[in-house]
């Protein structure tokens, strides 16, 4: 630190530790195994009004000439901004069971069973089932520290295991189908449920045909309503406030929204949980939608102090080579209290969506590929290769119903959702 003084009056040092465990079976036999692990610094300082960003991979005394020459270097070129600041610390950051060291001490044959095991129950599933791809466990663990000129110091520590499996199902013809999982310790894991799962949704998916062109009710199921919500996200970021590019400015306590949606962002929730975001600031839960109205947008510390709010604790990191920035941390629909999946609810149900980065997340325009199914009088078809389209908002304002089984995929969670009017263009 007395190396970064010395250079800059106002500083920020971002430490982090990482290290990726990967195991990935075939055939249920271990067929490759990864470790990889990167230890690096980052510095943010501002000097005569401007902001600078640097990074290193080195230790000790060169890490910190190499953060201070590669800083020099381009402050010059950097303009003016009075409102790059850096937050004071929190008295107190929450406690969160994020960390898993019975998990990180098991035996590593103890993993690759975990995995081969999800893989078995996948092939023992149907007869139809004739491969699998992408069978993988990965375990990550984070060591952070964020400590700045303002007195701001936080520790933290977390560990994150992911599982994967990709399966094909044969008979006229073929349909796949690819599933995930994760949890902060790896007795969350259920290997076995996940490979039923994946098994069971590839074979329903056979013989999958396209629907008749025309307007739907329906269920977007947890997955496909993450996609949509990840797009609406942008929605909320105090950033695309300041620029322009969201259509709720000036819309903060009105009803925006169907009055049964709710929607929380939470740095305590989700596969990134941790005690404080990528500038320090203490995590909390933030009401952005109750009952439909607008709370809120999501602010770091600089488009907080730029539009005259505090920060909301949504500074997020890339990592060492990237500075933060403003987005959502664990975004999520808060569940309702109906069951949308029996089969007694007749309409379409989607499974999965296609393409959501093409959608215009400022007007909420989408036109995405959708699989799923048609439930009619007691069946239930698959289709495939059908366009969903219409506006994200209107969509949102058309919500008849909440389920209750609420699941996070990443940093976005939703439970299922009923729509009326979907629109679809099939044969």
């Amino acid at each position: 630190e007395e190396g970064i003084e010395k250079a800059f009056p106002e500083y920020e040092l971002f430490f982090l530790r990482e290290r990726i465990k990967k195991f990935e079976t075939r055939e249920t036999e271990l067929s490759g195994a990864e470790v990889k692990e990167e230890t690096g610094i980052a510095l943010r300082a501002i000097k005569d009004g401007k902001m600078v960003f640097s990074y290193t991979f080195d230790a000790g005394s060169r890490a910190v000439a190499s953060l201070v020459e590669n800083a020099e270097l381009v402050l010059p070129f950097l303009e003016v901004d009075k409102d790059k600041v850096f937050p004071e610390g929190a008295s107190t950051y929450p406690e969160l069971d994020i960390w898993d060291e019975e998990g990180l001490r098991a035996d590593d044959r103890q993993k690759t069973s975990l995995l081969a095991d999800m893989e078995q129950t996948i092939l023992d599933y149907d007869s139809r089932i004739k491969a699998t791809r992408s069978c993988e466990l990965q375990e990550t663990r984070i060591e952070a520290t964020i400590l700045n000129s303002r007195g701001l110091r936080a520790d933290a520590r977390k560990t994150l295991y992911t599982l994967s499996a990709m399966c094909v199902a044969r008979e006229a013809d073929e349909a796949s189908w690819f599933s995930w999982i994760w949890a902060d310790k790896l007795s969350g894991l259920d290997g076995k449920g996940l490979g039923e799962e994946t098994a069971r949704t590839a074979v329903s998916l056979l013989s999958s045909t396209q629907l008749d062109t025309g307007v739907y009710d329906g269920v977007l199921t947890p997955q496909a309503a993450c996609d949509l919500l990840e797009i609406l996200a942008e929605s909320f970021l105090a950033e695309n406030l300041h620029k322009g590019k969201t259509r709720l400015a000036g819309k903060t306590g009105q009803k925006c929204f169907s009055p049964l949606l709710s929607i929380t962002d939470s740095g305590l929730a989700g596969i990134d949980s941790f005690p404080f975001d990528g500038e320090g600031v203490a995590s909390r839960a933030n009401q952005v939608v109750k009952g439909g109205v607008f709370e809120t947008f999501l602010y770091d510390a600089y488009y907080g102090r730029k539009l005259g709010n505090a920060s909301t604790g949504n500074a997020v990191r890339p990592g060492i080579k990237g500075p933060p920035s403003c987005g959502p941390r664990g975004l999520f629909i808060e569940k309702g209290e109906l069951d949308l999946t029996s089969d007694g609810l007749d309409g379409i149900l989607i499974v999965e969506l296609m393409g959501a980065h093409t959608a215009n997340p400022i007007t909420g325009d989408f036109s995405l590929g959708a699989t799923g199914f048609l439930k009619k009088k007691g069946t239930i078809s698959p289709f495939t290769g059908v366009i969903f389209s219409g506006n994200l908002f209107e969509i949102l304002e058309d919500i008849k119903g909440v389920g209750r089984d609420l699941r996070f995929y990443g940093s976005h969670g939703s439970p299922s959702l009923y729509v009326e009017g979907l629109k679809i263009s099939g044969r």
